[in-house]
């Protein structure tokens, strides 16, 4: 299983004072070298972290991959068409949120999630979307045009009864297995940790997490060399 870093929570200090440290650009490389296989950032409407300079030097440093997190706007369809990141991950995005909570509402945005796929496919773009675990958002995914699913695990990070928990690991890997079988690269993110990570070595569809706070909250502690490492290695065995 690879790791990807989100970068964001970088940028979220640095905004704190409004001034030029820690930059995230830097930060990315530090993930790079110490072994994650992609860096992910979202650019959001109100660009609370993550601004337009960040994305376009990002893309210029980044050798493994880079991940435009954003909402299907008309705006971010062309920063991304401009800026070609290797892959975009479409998230529902709610201005008063303080992070994503949940997926995207395929049903509802199905006409406009085409539309979007559609031109970011025309630059050669790979598109994921992000999506609760639920068996019918597969199809959907599928219909809709995307390359892969991004499954969000914030339920099962934020669940600690055991019954529940069992309940969301089980609907992940059910998703999972779904959408390997139909072609679907299989990613998952949101709220994964040091501890909750351990139960995907049971769900081999998922070739990839993405990590961000948990990632940058030990960096403060141990560097984000060592942060970014220490997950690499358990994840890698996975």
């Amino acid at each position: 299983m690879k790791l990807t870093v989100n970068i964001d929570h970088i940028a979220t200090l640095r905004e704190a004072r409004g001034e030029i440290e820690p930059d995230p650009v830097i930060a990315a490389g530090i993930c790079e070298l110490a072994g994650a296989e992609g860096i992910v950032c979202h650019l959001r409407e109100d660009r609370r972290h993550i601004n337009d300079r960040d994305v376009r030097l990002l893309r210029e440093v980044v050798r493994t991959k880079l991940d435009l997190e954003m909402a299907a706007t008309d705006e971010m369809v062309k920063i991304a068409c401009d800026v070609l990141p290797d892959l975009v991950t479409l998230v529902p995005e709610n201005r008063k949120e303080l992070t994503t909570e949940g997926g995207l509402n395929l049903s509802q945005m199905k006409s406009r999630l085409s539309e979007v796929i559609d031109e970011l496919k025309s630059k050669d773009i790979l598109v994921s979307l992000f999506i609760d675990p639920e068996p019918a958002n597969v199809d959907k995914a599928l219909e809709a045009g995307a390359d892969i699913i991004e499954i969000h695990t914030g339920k099962y990070a934020n669940t600690f009864e055991e019954k529940e928990l069992l309940k969301e690991l089980a609907k992940i890997s059910t998703v999972s297995r779904m959408a390997s079988e139909i072609g679907l690269i299989v990613t998952a993110g949101h709220g994964l940790n040091y501890s909750n990570i351990f139960p995907f070595r049971n769900i081999p569809e998922i070739t990839e997490v993405s990590i961000g706070h948990a990632i940058i909250s030990r960096a403060v502690f141990t560097g984000l060399n060592d942060a970014v490492k220490d997950m690499v290695k358990l994840v890698s065995v996975i």
